[in-house]
Order: structure tokens, then C-alpha cells, then sequence
């Protein structure tokens, strides 16, 4: 497509969250879980992993040193040696000057947190490649870590929770943001060419770049791509803001996965909104607030998926439910007395940390 004559204008109502009512088009599958455990990310692995073969990349948020919210490395790590022993985690530098900005800061990063129990590649180590967008308005490519392409088929298993930016990160920002490389590709995202503000496009715009940007990859690997979102520890914050993460406020929910990225992703918000007034308000309000919506319309527009699905409980037999019985019984959070000093000692080793960083180079 010529990108020219391409009216680049945002989309619109990102702030405007769609019931399932007014939505139109096929169901997908998605599947649920209330059992947040190793088991339960097994459980569903073994629900959607069909057209998984070859060498498997896992994509996930490693996380910032000590980040409080990642998905627990023990949980991977049983759930790998089971299930993928041979798989590979991928990951790609930051955008932002940080502790995973240069390799070698993220491969520090990377043991504090424990991921040192598989090969973790860090896919723009070695260079960058490019892959088409078909019918992008932003993009007719994006740019990737150049070992990315090394891998047959990939696993985005996702830490679903809040985004400063996004409004909320699920499997659309773990690939679109996740896969894109630090110093080329997540620029495209982030910053408005010209411009000298690193995080110059936000709102609608934002969200149909980073969907643009997951539309290359998945189209990239094709049917042998498949979906897991994590709903624990939901704060409204990225892990990418590692120990300065808002609070969590949100209850834990379960799992979901899905052969359908904008299925899982839509669930997901779905059970969000299914909430307790109370219990929802703040990713509620971090969604509408940043106009994370049209990270889903866009992609329906991309014919990336379906925002309707049927949901079904494999605790109960594959039952059919709604997001209303998934998340009637969830426990309000209450950050337990051994976890808040848990995150406090983490805050605390960041805080110092990054203090005797300056003093070096002072």
C-alpha cells in the first residue's frame, strides 16, 4: 500500500467502552481460569497451543529490578519445564533510558528478577529487521528485533494490567510495544517524527500504532501464534514502572487464553467492566482516561480478530459464562502485611540502587 495516500487521521470514542450488545460479527473462543497458579497457566496452555510447532518464542515483561507485579518467575518456570522445555524467552531494550536500555543493563535486570532459568534473547542485541503492515494507516512496517525471526511460532504471555500511556497492557501491547526494538521501532510508536518529545503521540493515535505494530508480527508467524493474559496483581500502572507501580487497587480475577488476540484482550477488559463499581474504578477510569478503547475498534478495523467470543470456564467442564460469573466471587485486594514489606524492601533496594548509579557518575 502507498502510505501516502493513506489519510493519517486518529480514530475516535477511545474513552467509550462498547457492551457486548452493539458489537457485531463472529464469536471466538476464549478460555478461563480462576486458578492463578502454574497449573492454570498449564491448564489453558493446552487449550489453544494447537498450531504451536518449531522453535517457540515466549513473549512476556520481564519486568524492572524487582518489579512487584510480573507474572512470578517461579510460575514460568514450572510452567515451561512442563510444557515448553525447549522454549525461549524474548525480549527487546527500552525506549526509555532505564536499567533495560542497553543489553547489558537488561541482562543485569533480568537475574535480579530470576529469569535465569531458560535462554532469554533479547532480540535487538544483534540488529534490527523489518516486517510489512498490510493496511496500515501509520505504518506500512515495523521494525523489530532482528531475533525475532529466528522462531517458528510465539506464546505472548501477558501480565494483563493498567498503562500509563495504553490505558491498559494486554497481548496488543506486549507484542506491539514488547517485540518493536528499543531504538527504532518504539519510536515509531512513541514520538511524532520532528518532534523532540519522546512521548509525543498519546490517545487514539497511540493505540492504532502499537496495534499496527502487533499486525506485523502476528502476521509475521501467522496461525502459529496463540494468547495468555494474567489478571493478578492489576495495578494501573505498566511493569515498566517497576517499584514505582501505582498500588495495586484491583482485584485478582484468573486466566484467559484465546487463538484470537483481540478476543483474549476484549475478555479481559470485559471482566474489568464486569466488576464491582468499587473494585473497577480504577482501571476503569485508567482505560477511558487514555482512551485504551481503540486499542480494541482498531483492531477489529485490522480484521485482527473478534471482539465477540464465547467464554468458557475450564474449571467447570468448559461451561459457557459471562463475565459477570467470572469475577462474582473475587476477594477485594488487600495487600497483605508480609507483601507490602516485600515491596517496600524492593522500593527501597531500587531507591538505592539508582543512588549509587549517580554517585558512579559523578
Amino acid at each position: 500500500m502507498n502510505m501516502s495516500t493513506v489519510e493519517k487521521i486518529p480514530g475516535a470514542n477511545g474513552e467509550r467502552y462498547v457492551p457486548y450488545e452493539e458489537r457485531t460479527g463472529n464469536e471466538s473462543i476464549v478460555y478461563f481460569t480462576k486458578d492463578l497458579s502454574p497449573e492454570g497457566l498449564k491448564k489453558l496452555y493446552r487449550r489453544v497451543n494447537g498450531n504451536l510447532c518449531g522453535k517457540i518464542a515466549v513473549k512476556l515483561h520481564t519486568g524492572e529490578p524487582y518489579g512487584p507485579n510480573i507474572i512470578p518467575a517461579e510460575w514460568v518456570k514450572d510452567f515451561l519445564a512442563s510444557e515448553i522445555p525447549d522454549a525461549t524467552i524474548v525480549e527487546t531494550n527500552t525506549f526509555y533510558d532505564g536499567d533495560r536500555y542497553t543489553t547489558e543493563q537488561h541482562r543485569k535486570t533480568l537475574e535480579i528478577n530470576g529469569w535465569n532459568f531458560c535462554p532469554v534473547d533479547i532480540t535487538d542485541e544483534f540488529g534490527t529487521a523489518d516486517l510489512p503492515v498490510s493496511n496500515g494507516k501509520w505504518f506500512d512496517h515495523i521494525t523489530v528485533g532482528k531475533g525475532l525471526l529466528n522462531y517458528d511460532s510465539m506464546l505472548a504471555l501477558t501480565h494483563f494490567k493498567g498503562h500509563g500511556m495504553g490505558g491498559f497492557g494486554g497481548s496488543n501491547k506486549n507484542i506491539g510495544i514488547g517485540c518493536a526494538d528499543g531504538r527504532i521501532g518504539k519510536k515509531m510508536i512513541h514520538q511524532a517524527e520532528g518532534s523532540d518529545d519522546q512521548w509525543s503521540i498519546a490517545e487514539e493515535e497511540l493505540m492504532e500504532r502499537i496495534s499496527e505494530s502487533t499486525k506485523g508480527t502476528i502476521d509475521h508467524f501467522g496461525k502459529r501464534v496463540t494468547y495468555i493474559n494474567v489478571m493478578r496483581n492489576i495495578s494501573v500502572s505498566c511493569d515498566c514502572e517497576g517499584c514505582m507501580a501505582e498500588p495495586v487497587v484491583t482485584p485478582d480475577i484468573g486466566i484467559l487464553a484465546s487463538t484470537d488476540i483481540l478476543a483474549v484482550d476484549q475478555a479481559c477488559v470485559d471482566l474489568i467492566y464486569a466488576l464491582s463499581e468499587t473494585d473497577g474504578v480504577a482501571m476503569r477510569e485508567r482505560i477511558e482516561s487514555r482512551h485504551g478503547h481503540r486499542q480494541l475498534s482498531y483492531m477489529k478495523e485490522l480484521t485482527m480478530g473478534n471482539n465477540r467470543y464465547l467464554l468458557l470456564d475450564v474449571d467447570h467442564d468448559d461451561a459457557r459464562i459471562q463475565p459477570a460469573d467470572a469475577v462474582k466471587d473475587v476477594v477485594p485486594f488487600v495487600e497483605l502485611p508480609e507483601v507490602a514489606e516485600r515491596r517496600m524492601r524492593a522500593i527501597a533496594a531500587a531507591a538505592a540502587a539508582m543512588q549509587a548509579a549517580e554517585n558512579e557518575q559523578k
